[in-house]
């Protein structure tokens, strides 16, 4: 391809992944920098030393992959996912008896999916390698970056080398992508050059995993029944100020995640003896699942790990550099929309380039070249800030709003005829568009913003003494 672009990306996890596919396949020439070794080892350390094997995937990811060019991709991760159709809710009734109550996200039954994030980052990885036009540097740190003259420096990490003899390399681009996390270095040095406006929040709640293990079964036995509990539910044992949560596996565990304040956690580190009885109080039914020993366990090795929410304004540098995923947005976890809005991220952003692109193309055509393509880079780029800081904001809020609903507001009478109104209006009265805002952001592609905005419409007229009669939207 002639007057070939060079697209770095900073990050090999699935949304950085993803970016790469993206470019390879609009025939640039990708070199992907990732700080840890080859992520698809699995004697590689995640970064936050946890396993975090679950992720939820709903439309917006399965959308951005759909738009990958790569077919495969998408048939092989719906093969590898778990439908779950909605929340199992554990609770206690006055007289002490545990019982279940299944709350579905959507009356027209759709799902939202249970992922191992180690598979689907693999198998992205796996496809990129297979790719001329990609080239791989794990172990790179960077550590510099001048992105007037786009120009980069990665500290090499060999692992027999020391601090002080480490090796440095530069490397020069197009265009940088960075989709390296929340402490995202190529975020830091992009801060360098644009005045941005970043806001970053740690919640008052930690978070430690834990694990439910599969029943033994006989060969012969149904697959399914290696689960101790429903797969196809995510399980919540809400606590109104805390909650424990289980997400399942193909492997027929669970991952459990405890999410509660600081000082919930210090009284339990104070006394780690006494953890089954906290769960025995808490969250019914817990200790059948999970050995007490097992708890403790956990409780004692897991590390306990706080929760951030960072937004920041722009995304972007000129025509050098743009963030994407949790590098530009991260949000606590409680919509399930972190990974979905980080490859959304990128469909939307490659759309934008590809639409400056041809812009170009039909410039350069009096001449021009590469000052061309770059001048048209830097306002797609400028668009992509434009359309997507909104929406990032948006969902970084929904997603802290949803802590409470998730820990408190499931076990609310008013929360549930409200949303059974709104899932009653969706169905029989259709044409006034009504729906959940939980359907809005997890089966649609709606913009978040938008979404938060038709919300809140709703909400005033499910408030008001017509209601839903004014056939408004």
């Amino acid at each position: 391809m002639e007057d070939r672009e060079k697209v770095i990306i900073v990050g090999a996890g699935p949304v950085g992944s993803l970016a790469a596919l993206y470019a390879a396949n609009r025939g640039h020439d990708v070199e992907i920098y990732e700080l840890r070794s080859d992520l698809r080892d699995p004697s590689t350390t995640p970064l936050n030393f946890t396993r975090s094997i679950n992720l939820a995937l709903s439309e917006r990811g399965i959308n951005a992959m759909r738009h990958s060019g790569q077919p495969k991709l998408i048939e092989h991760v719906m093969a590898a996912t778990i439908p779950m159709r909605g929340r199992m809710i554990h609770g206690r009734r006055p007289n002490g008896e545990h019982y279940e109550e299944a709350q579905d996200y959507d009356i027209h039954g759709r799902s939202i999916l249970a992922i191992d994030r180690g598979g689907l980052n693999k198998r992205l990885l796996d496809i990129l390698e297979e790719m001329p036009n990609v080239t791989f540097f794990f172990n790179h740190k960077l550590v510099g970056a001048d992105f007037r003259r786009n120009r980069a420096w990665f500290e090499v990490l060999d692992k027999d080398a020391s601090k002080q003899n480490a090796r440095e390399i530069e490397v020069d681009f197009d265009l940088m992508i960075g989709a390296d996390g929340a402490h995202s270095a190529v975020r830091y040095h992009m801060m360098k050059y644009t005045r941005m406006n970043y806001q970053q929040e740690y919640i008052d709640t930690l978070w430690c995993e834990f694990q439910i293990e599969p029943k033994k079964i006989t060969p012969e036995a149904d697959p399914m029944s290696k689960f101790q509990i429903s797969p196809n539910h995510l399980h919540i044992w809400p606590g109104r100020d805390f909650m424990f949560i289980a997400i399942p596996s193909e492997d027929g565990t669970f991952t459990c995640t405890l999410f509660a304040p600081a000082t919930f956690y210090e009284t339990l580190e104070a006394s780690p003896s006494q953890i089954p009885i906290y769960f025995d109080r808490h969250f019914p039914g817990v200790t059948s699942l999970i050995p007490p020993k097992d708890l403790i366990a956990s409780f004692n090795t897991n590390p306990h790990l706080p929760l951030i929410s960072i937004k920041c304004k722009p995304h972007h540098f000129s025509s050098s550099v743009v963030i994407v995923g949790d590098a530009a947005h991260a949000m606590v976890p409680f919509y399930g929309q972190g990974m979905n809005a980080g490859l959304e991220d990128v469909r939307i952003l490659f759309d934008i380039l590809d639409k400056h692109a041809r812009a170009a193309l039909d410039a350069a055509e009096g001449g021009g070249g590469h000052g061309v393509k770059a001048t048209h880079r830097e306002l797609a780029l400028a668009e992509y800030t434009a359309v997507r800081t909104p929406d990032a904001h948006a969902i970084n809020d929904l997603a802290l709003q949803n802590y409470i609903e998730m820990r408190a507001s499931v076990l609310s009478p008013v929360y549930r005829f409200r949303k059974a109104l709104e899932e009653w209006l969706s169905v029989y009265v259709p044409r006034l568009g009504w729906q959940t805002k939980y359907s809005r952001v997890s089966f649609g592609n709606e913009r978040y913003s938008e979404v938060v905005a038709k919300s809140e419409h709703q909400g005033k007229l499910e408030a008001s003494p017509y209601g839903s009669g004014t056939g408004e939207r």
